[in-house]
């Protein structure tokens, strides 16, 4: 039976499964890409709930995973070599377990590095400033007077909307016909954008209607929907 005892995250998180890759992880834009990933790669895994709303990210035993506090994380059993990995940052998930399995990732060398760039589009974009959109939008940062932050992630969340849009001119997804690892970064963030963030009004969302089909699409992807509440809120 494999054992998984060497490392902290267990002892507050228990493998029932050791076997199968360990999913660390709770339903955010960032959390939903992993386990997307996994519900359409078909690997066997067990999802753990990190509640961030409790702060479980900040606790000793989930810091030994990531040491920068924040979901999602996964622990393979069988990392390369046949060895354990603990892995964190969702984007270097995405490109591990599309490696692993071969899939949502083209083989073509150029055509796979063109998906990278996709990627870390999403990682260093559309991520952080649709979140920091979200947070002067709808929460706190709602009480501030001065609304020139809100005006810059409104107008920078736009402009990146509009980068996306016109990268599906002619396509169903990102890279052309092929689904990929870039469209799964995509696609929680553009859903919180407009859903949990209620942001589309804001941003003019309507004026972008590639990327509003390529979402239709992608959610309508039975993978999608049971990736979406993996692992259940508690």
């Amino acid at each position: 039976m494999t054992d998984l005892s060497a490392f902290p995250v267990t002892a507050r998180w228990p493998a029932r499964h050791p076997e199968r890759l360990q999913l660390y992880s709770w339903p955010t834009p960032n959390g939903v890409k992993v386990s997307i990933m996994l519900e359409e790669t078909g690997l066997p895994y067990e999802a753990h709930g990190v509640n961030i709303g409790r702060d479980e990210t900040w606790t000793p035993e989930f810091l030994s995973l990531n040491p920068n506090g924040k979901i999602p994380a996964i622990l393979d059993p069988d990392g390369p070599g046949g060895r354990p990995l603990a892995l964190f940052e969702s984007g270097a998930i995405l490109q591990y377990l599309a490696e692993k399995t071969g899939r949502f990732l083209p083989a073509d060398p150029a055509a796979r590095y063109e998906t990278i760039q996709w990627v870390y589009f999403q990682m260093a974009g559309v991520g952080p400033m649709f979140g920091q959109l979200g947070y002067f939008h709808k929460f706190a940062g709602r009480e501030i007077a001065d609304k020139r932050p809100l005006e810059r992630y409104r107008a920078e969340s736009r402009r990146l909307l509009g980068v996306l849009d016109g990268r599906l001119e002619g396509r169903d997804w990102i890279m052309g016909d092929a689904y990929t690892i870039a469209d799964i970064a995509l696609l929680g963030w553009v859903r919180n954008l407009i859903g949990f963030y209620e942001a589309g009004d804001l941003v003019g969302y309507g004026d972008f209607t590639r990327v509003a089909a390529w979402l239709e699409r992608g959610l309508a992807r039975p993978a999608v929907q049971r990736g979406l509440t993996i692992p259940p809120r508690d």
